[in-house]
Order: structure tokens, then C-alpha cells, then sequence
């Protein structure tokens, strides 16, 4: 009997596939598993940090199986180092395919940033000068890394809390570069933008209106904590621990109404709430999603085809 490799194929798929197309979504947190299983009915999206499972199995995978059955998942890498100058680590991009391969992520992304130096992992995601030099690595990087999983990947735009004297090009440039030559997407994060733009004095809608909006794939919502710098002049911090603030709420509906309903993911990684308050957020970001569900048709087709 001949074999049908899409027969085979089919029957290696161990969870549904499902659309996170106009969908919002949010961070998972073990601890909101409870109150997600008693709610019936699909709950939109989950994110999941590729570093918390790369274990072999254990709770951390028994909790995951259990909401990727039900719900499409986004894995979001924070250790790759595509912007460093050293060589991928070859061993964690493989831990990071084997999850790929596990769990058929709807999304796939990481961010523009360096956070390794020799064999030590950095609690942090540090700014890139933006010359030719770092976009050729950071290309060469990405173009490793979509090769070993076998599909494109969103890169995130960084928060950023000092510039680099020798960068030649803007952040929107270099990014709109990295993403034509090696055929990634972007995750636009939406909060990085604000912080950065309040901390280095520029106009945030500006930004927003050079930024490549066809290649966004997905977009982030976070909160932001607020200090004082050194010199007393306010200081924006990406924290993930609150709500999204009024302004951030202001600049992504201005970008849903121009591009339609892009899958958007509310982060919040530390201060946990309760599942309700956190899935609150994620529904008054669907509440925009959905008041704009007929619009941004000509960025949805130049999108869809960027992405592939």
C-alpha cells in the first residue's frame, strides 16, 4: 500500500489548528489556569515565554497542553540575542524548535535586542545601535533562526532607555530593513513605542506613521511604570505590572482604525491579577478589534501578502 505523505502529515498534528485572525489575547499565567477551564467556549489567544518550557515535560507542560486544546498560542522567545555579536546559542535554538514543533504556535516571535554576552544569559533586553554593520548580523541571525524552524518569525520593536551616538539610520528604518531582506514580520509593541518616544522626547504618532505597518503581525499592549531619571525628568519603564495606560489605548486604536483588526496580545508579567482583571484588558482591546473589523482592508492584503 503506497503511503500518502499528507495523510502522514495530518496525523502527526497533535492539537487543533486555529485562526487568531481580529482575535485579542493574553499572557499565560499557570495560576489563572483554574478560572480559564471553568469558563466554557474559546477565550481568544494565549502567549506563552518559549524560555518557561524548555524543560522536557513536568506541570509546566501538562498546564500548556491543556489550554493549547482549546485555544491557539503565540510563542514569544526572550533569550535568542538576535542582536548580539556573538553566534545563536545552538543548543537553546534547538530547545526552541523542539517547542515549535510541539505545539504548532499560531505566531512565532522574538525581539530586536541583545541580552547574552559569552555564556552568560542577561536579565534584560539591551538597545542595538542601529548601523550596517548590526543589520547584517542581526539579518544573518534572523535568517538562522526562521532556517531552523522552518517558518518566518515576528520581531519585536524594543523599549529603549539610551541611544547609541554612532546609529546611521532610524529605529523604523532599520527595521523596515531587517524585515525586506530576511522576509520576517513584526510585532509592533505598541507600549515600547510610548515608552521610547516619552523617554527620548519624540513623537510617538510620528513613529507610528513611518513604522511598516504591512509586516505587523501581531501587536502588544502592556502597562508601564513611571520614575525619575538622575537629572529629575520623568522616566517610562516597560514593567508589565499594571493596567495599559490611556495614552497606549489612544495610539492603538488609531492604528487598528488605519490597518483593521491585527491579533493583539495584552501583556502582564509581574503584580499578577485575577483572571478577570487581566481578561478585562484583553476585552477592551476586542472591543476596538471588533468596532474596526471592516476597515484596514488594503493594509490586510498587503499584509497578507508580506507575510506569505
Amino acid at each position: 500500500m503506497t503511503s500518502n505523505p499528507l495523510m502522514e502529515t495530518e496525523s502527526t498534528l497533535r492539537f487543533p489548528t486555529y485562526s487568531l485572525a481580529g482575535q485579542a489575547g493574553t499572557s499565560f499565567k499557570p495560576e489563572h489556569l483554574a478560572a480559564i477551564s471553568a469558563i466554557p467556549g474559546p477565550q481568544g489567544f494565549f502567549e506563552i515565554h518559549a524560555e518557561n518550557y524548555m524543560g522536557a515535560g513536568g506541570p509546566p507542560h501538562r498546564a500548556l497542553e491543556r489550554v493549547r486544546r482549546d485555544h491557539p498560542i503565540s510563542l514569544h522567545g526572550v533569550c535568542m540575542s538576535l542582536g548580539g555579536p556573538q553566534p545563536l546559542d545552538k543548543d537553546h535554538l534547538a530547545r526552541f524548535r523542539s517547542l515549535v514543533d510541539r505545539y504548532e504556535p499560531a505566531l512565532v516571535s522574538e525581539h530586536l535586542a541583545w541580552s547574552t554576552h559569552m555564556d552568560t544569559y542577561l536579565n534584560d533586553l539591551l538597545p542595538l545601535p542601529y548601523t550596517a554593520g548590526t543589520l547584517a548580523h542581526v539579518c544573518d541571525h534572523i535568517d538562522e533562526m526562521q532556517a531552523a524552524i522552518g517558518r518566518p518569525i515576528l520581531l519585536e520593536n524594543p523599549s529603549t532607555y539610551v541611544l547609541f551616538a554612532e546609529s546611521a539610520m532610524s529605529e523604523t528604518d532599520f527595521i523596515r530593513e531587517i524585515s525586506r531582506r530576511t522576509g520576517c514580520g513584526l510585532l509592533l509593541d505598541i507600549n515600547n513605542v510610548f515608552v521610547s518616544a516619552t523617554n527620548h522626547g519624540f513623537s510617538a504618532l510620528e513613529y507610528l506613521r513611518d513604522f511598516p505597518l504591512s509586516q505587523v503581525g501581531e501587536i502588544h499592549l502592556a502597562g508601564h511604570a513611571e520614575q525619575e531619571d538622575d537629572e529629575g525628568e520623568l522616566l517610562l519603564i516597560d514593567s508589565h505590572d499594571g493596567p495599559v495606560a490611556d495614552a497606549v489605548w489612544q495610539l492603538y486604536e488609531i492604528v487598528i482604525a488605519r490597518c483593521g483588526p491585527i491579533p493583539t496580545l495584552i501583556e502582564w508579567d509581574s503584580r499578577i491579577p485575577d483572571w478577570p482583571v487581566l481578561r478585562a484588558e484583553a476585552l477592551a482591546a476586542q472591543a476596538i478589534l471588533d468596532r474596526h473589523a471592516g476597515q484596514g482592508q488594503a493594509f490586510r492584503q498587503e499584509r497578507s501578502h508580506a507575510l506569505g
